[in-house]
């Protein structure tokens, strides 16, 4: 069985072939294919979006897709950035200006008004009229200052997991994937996976 990576973002590929390894699939990605799509996220959920970028690359190859979309929902921000989590600091920002954004909007706000998480959701198409989705969440509190760690993408360097006494960034790979919201969410993604192989 084949299945393509919905995603241009190679830090999410990294994580997610780490958790599906063991599984008798080959996995392609935006690399293995001329001209794959960036598949626009016009839903206004994130299982509306994880669903829109596994149906449109199973239509663009022909392959089952797999595809996630995260969000970090912070509970002072009533729920934002979520859904714009990527694009939080505007059009073409870096992790880095997202996070800055995040850091200058929660200023002087105390740590018990800080709680946050994270949410993933992924959706597998497998054919047509045939996705299914599944989904994942971390519980944390967004940290007052950046961690130096050099781990991780995203807002993990301001992601504090009390359970750890550390932010995702400083966690290793396999540390993150066994207790984050994408780890999560891919476990379950997993198991979908392996009742279609038998």
């Amino acid at each position: 069985m084949q299945l393509v990576l919905a995603t241009n973002n190679k830090d999410k590929v990294r994580e997610i072939k780490e958790v599906l390894e063991g599984l008798d699939i080959e996995i392609l990605t935006a690399d293995d294919f001329d001209d794959f799509p960036e598949i626009e996220e016009t839903g206004s959920t994130l299982e509306e979006n994880a669903v829109l970028k596994a149906e449109g690359i199973f239509a663009f190859t022909g392959i089952p897709a797999l595809a996630d979309d995260s969000g970090l929902e912070v509970d002072y921000l009533n729920g934002a950035p979520g859904v714009f989590s990527s694009r939080y600091a505007g059009p073409g920002c870096t992790y880095d200006d997202n996070n800055s954004k995040l850091l200058k909007e929660l200023a002087g706000v105390p740590k018990d008004k800080r709680t946050a998480r994270f949410r993933c959701v992924i959706a597998v198409c497998f054919g047509d009229n045939d996705t299914q989705a599944v989904e994942g969440t971390a519980e944390g509190i967004i940290a007052e200052t950046k961690s130096a760690a050099r781990g991780g993408f995203g807002y993990d360097p301001v992601f504090y997991y009390p359970p750890l006494d550390k932010t995702f960034a400083e966690l290793s790979l396999s540390e993150k994937n066994a207790v984050s919201h994408r780890g999560q969410a891919l476990a379950k993604a997993k198991e979908l996976l392996r009742q279609r192989l038998r």
